[in-house]
């Protein structure tokens, strides 16, 4: 583990450090390149995508304490989810007509998808969007915090399995790997990825976790 990860592991740490990270410019489109593969990039850097027909969407970067460390909550989708099944995931999902804005449509699907009440978290701050092609999604991806441990309820319907992923796991180098994958847009692709706890994460969880890594690193 390197000196970064040891340092951010405690919760009471990771509070010390908001202040910073809610004032810190992010990183935005030279995090996300770090874990795209090499056919994403350049429509990255130049968002050379088009806009008419895009859903917006928005997740949730939940950090919350367990036994006094940081913790970061992800999901494993359900097999049967669409596009983006058995993949891990952050919890989120589309706007629906009733969200006020972003922010709240990651609040209600986190509260559906894991069962963590909105009132509960406190948004930190807003990241950089990602375009996931496949899907045509903009996903808006929220920093958000519970101050206390929590039990989870996932639902049954969209979430395989819980992953509560220590932070200081996320922060540690010696995670990163590169994999092959067969996605529903290529028969086999080469993809940097995180290796976290057994589970390949990559694509836009990936890259938007990478930001959350990188804006910590800078403040620090």
């Amino acid at each position: 583990m390197n000196h970064i990860a040891k340092f951010i592991m405690d919760f009471p740490v990771f509070l010390k450090y908001i202040p910073k990270i809610e004032k810190e410019t992010l990183p935005a489109v030279e995090a996300h390149i770090k874990m795209a593969s090499l056919d994403r990039i350049s429509s990255l850097i130049d968002k050379s995508y088009d806009r008419d027909g895009l859903r917006n969407a928005a997740v949730m970067m939940l950090v919350y304490p367990k036994n006094t460390k940081a913790y970061l909550a992800l999901i494993l989708r359900n097999a049967s989810t669409g596009i983006h099944s058995s993949q891990v995931a952050l919890p989120g999902g589309k706007v629906e007509p009733e969200d006020i804005n972003l922010a709240t449509t990651a609040l209600r699907e986190t509260f559906e998808e894991i069962g963590v009440l909105p009132e509960r978290i406190q948004v930190i701050k807003a990241f950089s969007e990602v375009y996931i092609p496949p899907s045509r999604f903009l996903v808006f991806p929220f920093l958000g915090v519970c101050l206390s441990e929590l039990i989870f309820d996932p639902s049954p319907d969209e979430v395989a399995k819980m992953i509560e992923l220590p932070l200081e796991d996320l922060m540690d180098d010696t995670n990163l790997t590169n994999v092959e994958l067969k996605t529903s847009y290529a028969d086999e692709i080469e993809v940097p990825a995180f290796d976290l706890q057994g589970h390949i994460v990559w694509g836009a969880t990936a890259m938007i976790l990478n930001e959350l890594k990188e804006t910590i690193k800078r403040v620090l």
